[in-house]
Parts: structure tokens; C-alpha cells; sequence
């Protein structure tokens, strides 16, 4: 089972040997697929050219072109369906707010500055420990709201660094 989302009204769509069921009714249409990203569809009386404009695998958003009208389709398979039954949903898109410590050690130098944008694997600072330099990046974009460490500082492990 999956459930679309289009201009904020859901859709159940199932997939059967058969062919497809939308809420709950047998959907019954003539389907040819053109190109790589284009269909013909007739159901009934009507004919839709259908154009896939972008599909973002992360988000599961689909932005299509139905006879020229651009929609935009949220997509849900069983398992996302589950995690929002579950109220695990929102983990998956949680963001990071501190960095904390990974091991004790000293702070060799700090890349970043309060209010600088960073983006995902950007280097904030270096930690050294055991005799070794460990770079530590940022986990996510963001902008440093916080530097609680500086150049110089002995850290224990899990102590905030930084925060975003």
C-alpha cells in the first residue's frame, strides 16, 4: 500500500495482480509509457500526457506535468506508513544541534565562528588525541550558533564543542 499526497489530499493507492486500486475502487486506464520520463494515459473519455519533471529519493517527492499542469507528489510506501503509526516519523529528519567530544583530547584549532554557515562534512575543528589529529566535521548544514571550546582547551568526551 502506498499513500500519495497531492495539493494536501491523501490517496490510497494498492497494487494487485489485477492492476491498481485507488481508495478503495479498481482504477481502470490504458497506460504507454513514451520516454524514460513520459506516459500517455487514457482512462475513460480522457487522455493525459503525463511528464516526470524530478524525483527526489530522500524526500520521495515526485514534481509532475499533467497536461501541463505542474503537481507536486508526495509519496508513502508501507514502511513510512508504519513509522508515522509508530511517532518514529520525524526521527529520520531530526537534526543535529550540538557536536559534542568524541574522545577526550586537546583542541588544536577551531575552523568556525559563531553565525558561520556550514554545510554537511565542512571541517569545524581539530581534536588531538593519543597523539593523533582527528578532524572533526559537521554532521549537517546549519549555522554555528555556539563555539564553547577554543584552540588550546583540553575537552572530555561528550563535552559540547558546538552548537547549531
Amino acid at each position: 500500500m502506498y499513500i500519495a499526497k497531492i495539493d494536501d489530499q491523501d490517496y490510497e493507492i494498492k497494487i494487485d495482480r489485477k492492476g491498481v486500486i485507488l481508495n478503495g475502487k479498481r482504477f481502470e486506464w490504458d497506460i504507454t509509457q513514451l520516454n524514460e520520463n513520459s506516459y500517455h494515459i487514457i482512462r475513460g473519455d480522457v487522455s493525459y500526457n503525463v511528464e516526470v519533471e524530478s524525483w527526489d529519493k530522500k524526500t520521495k517527492i515526485a514534481n509532475i506535468k499533467i497536461n501541463g499542469r505542474s503537481v507536486s507528489v508526495e509519496v508513502k510506501d508501507k514502511l513510512d506508513i508504519l513509522l508515522k503509526e509508530l511517532g518514529m516519523d520525524k526521527l529520520v529528519t531530526s537534526q543535529i544541534n550540538n557536536v559534542k567530544a568524541p574522545m577526550p583530547g586537546l583542541i588544536l584549532s577551531m575552523s568556525v565562528v559563531e553565525g558561520q554557515e556550514v554545510k554537511k562534512g565542512d571541517p569545524l575543528l581539530i581534536l588531538e588525541a593519543m597523539k593523533m589529529e582527528n578532524v572533526i566535521k559537521s554532521p549537517s548544514d546549519g549555522i554555528v550558533k555556539l563555539v564553547k571550546a577554543a584552540q588550546g582547551e583540553s575537552v572530555e568526551k561528550n563535552q559540547v564543542l558546538i552548537q547549531f
